[in-house]
């Protein structure tokens, strides 16, 4: 019977304490709700984060099926050391960075400075869900550089960004110290931005990421130059060797944002948070499936209208959905359900549009990732700031002071203040991923950590670096050739190598072993005698 709340206080008030005994077991019922209360929102957020990471998955299928089947093993492993790495990074600095050292005190700082190798009092739960944000910021670049970056370079980035670039930018947003935080105790310009789940900090951070990545490394053979080197009238299409690798990868992404957006609520424990987490999971379903729709019969009616022929693209309509999704990110717990349905379907032209503009200005991009993410998490945040209702950002911000400008207008007032904190969240993330990537990537170029060798390029990244294909088939005469001098290129480096180990001698006029002259040969510190046994 002491077991109970009701046993409990029984054994310290009697029934003449009457008063006394109702307002042990009031407190003690109150103490076991919110006991029940935290321990609910801890698993909601641990769920919702692995449905995040679950991402991961839809991020390597895509990119695989999106890339020739010569470097599968090689993107595949960049994404699964995404996590690893980047779950290293994010431990030893990344978070500490992003929310380290919050407290209710009323200033702006640029970057946290305690909880490091989460060290102090962390929320645990809440690390979790913050690590599978970072680790999907880190996977979007991949498709961008996939078939010609180096293994190194790729991971160098990988832990910069996560460790970091990102944590800043994860701290301007969402920390209570944050200076476009709408949770800070004094936010800007009294509002703050509004981005529930990453359009900004997530999505066009790596969009831009992926741009001065595609910059600085350029385009893969033969994308807009042929063999002399001469610019091509016509880019010529690389296209994936499997498509349904890409739409089983966009399926796991579409299923892992009902942990990125609704998981953003915190926790369920309340009727309201749990109306905001429906609500959020219908306007991600309606912007998903607009942009979709939007980017297919778009680019149907575009093709019609040039060739006369009605052809239905699976690329397109599977990233106009990827671009809706991202587009909703920021604004799926503030609009209505038709507003979302607005913003999918204008992104799934933005997706069109920045996709034509970047084969104009000739960056070469594998998986379209720079036109979802960047542009999308663009409109994202812009459409945040026209289409937010004072009823929805009551319900989940506390606050309607300064709501869309489209409902603004209807206020009879014209403020600008949400849209225009929305335009500043936007100029920032473009100028602090600049500011740093760009550098960064330019470094890593320099000392040739970057760009994969054109022979390595040619036979393919799986057989250059990881022992051996992704499948078993046979290579085409191109690549056959290109394996052959690959293969003799590394004999002769392990014959010097070996011939170096055999070229001491003793010289007597010397008294001491000297080396021969071929030892002069410089080698490759990254190849073995395994890889080139596989390669051949």
């Amino acid at each position: 019977m002491s077991d109970t709340i009701y046993g409990t206080c029984s054994q310290k008030f009697t029934t003449d304490q009457l008063d006394d005994l109702l307002s042990c077991i009031s407190n003690g019922s109150q103490a076991e709700s919110s006991d029940l209360a935290s321990g609910l929102n801890s698993f909601y957020l641990i769920f919702a984060g692995a449905l995040v990471f679950f991402m991961q998955t839809g991020f390597a299928m895509l990119c695989a099926g999106s890339i020739r089947s010569k470097n599968v093993k090689n993107v595949l492993l960049w994404n699964l050391l995404d996590s690893c790495g980047g779950g290293l990074a994010f431990w030893i600095t990344g978070y500490a960075f992003a929310y380290g050292g919050e407290t209710d005190e009323a200033k702006w700082t640029f970057i946290g400075h305690s909880n490091f190798f989460l060290t102090g009092d962390v929320d645990f739960a809440f690390w979790f869900f913050q690590f599978a944000f970072a680790c999907a910021l880190s996977s979007i670049v991949a498709g961008t550089i996939a078939e010609r970056c180096q293994m190194k370079g790729y991971l160098f980035y990988s832990f910069f960004l996560v460790g970091f670039a990102y944590p800043v930018v994860a701290h301007a947003f969402w920390s209570k110290h944050g200076f476009l935080a709408n949770t800070a105790t004094e936010p800007m310009f009294g509002s703050g931005a509004i981005d529930f789940a990453g359009s900004g900090p997530v999505h066009m951070m790596g969009g831009v990421t992926a741009l001065m990545a595609a910059i600085v490394l350029g385009p893969r053979k033969g994308r807009f130059h042929d063999d002399r080197g001469e610019p091509l009238d016509e880019p010529n299409e690389i296209p994936g060797h499997s498509t349904p690798l890409a739409i089983l990868g966009t399926f796991a992404l579409w299923f892992g944002w009902y942990g990125f957006n609704p998981g953003s609520t915190f926790g369920v424990a309340t009727a309201e948070t749990g109306r905001v987490a429906a609500m959020v999971a219908v306007n991600t379903t309606l912007a998903a499936c607009a942009g979709a729709v939007s980017a297919m019969f778009t680019s149907t009616w575009l093709n019609f209208r040039e060739t006369g022929i009605h052809t239905y693209d699976v690329a397109y309509t599977m990233n106009g959905l990827l671009t809706g999704l991202v587009a909703i990110t920021a604004g799926c717990a503030a609009v209505e359900s038709w507003a979302a349905v607005v913003i999918g379907i204008v992104a799934g032209w933005v997706y069109l549009a920045a996709s034509k503009l970047l084969i104009r200005i000739r960056i070469d991009d594998a998986v379209d990732a720079i036109p979802v993410h960047l542009f999308g998490g663009a409109w994202g945040l812009i459409a945040a700031g026209l289409f937010s209702t004072p009823v929805l950002m009551q319900n989940a911000y506390g606050q309607s002071d300064h709501v869309g400008w489209f409902y603004e207008w209807g206020r009879g007032s014209g403020n600008f203040t949400l849209c225009g904190i929305q335009l500043i969240g936007c100029a920032f993330i473009t100028g602090w991923t600049v500011a740093i990537m760009y550098p960064f990537f330019r470094l890593l170029h320099f000392f040739g950590s970057l760009r994969v060798d054109p022979i390595e390029e040619e036979a393919g990244m799986d057989i250059s670096r990881h022992n051996g294909s992704g499948y078993n088939h046979d290579l085409s005469n191109h690549e056959s050739d290109a394996v052959n001098s690959l293969h003799e290129q590394r004999q002769s480096i392990v014959d010097s190598r070996h011939g170096s180990k055999k070229g001491y001698k003793k010289r007597e006029t010397a008294g001491k072993e000297q080396p021969a002259d071929d030892d002069n040969v410089e080698v490759d510190d990254e190849v073995s005698g395994s890889e080139v046994d596989h390669a051949v």
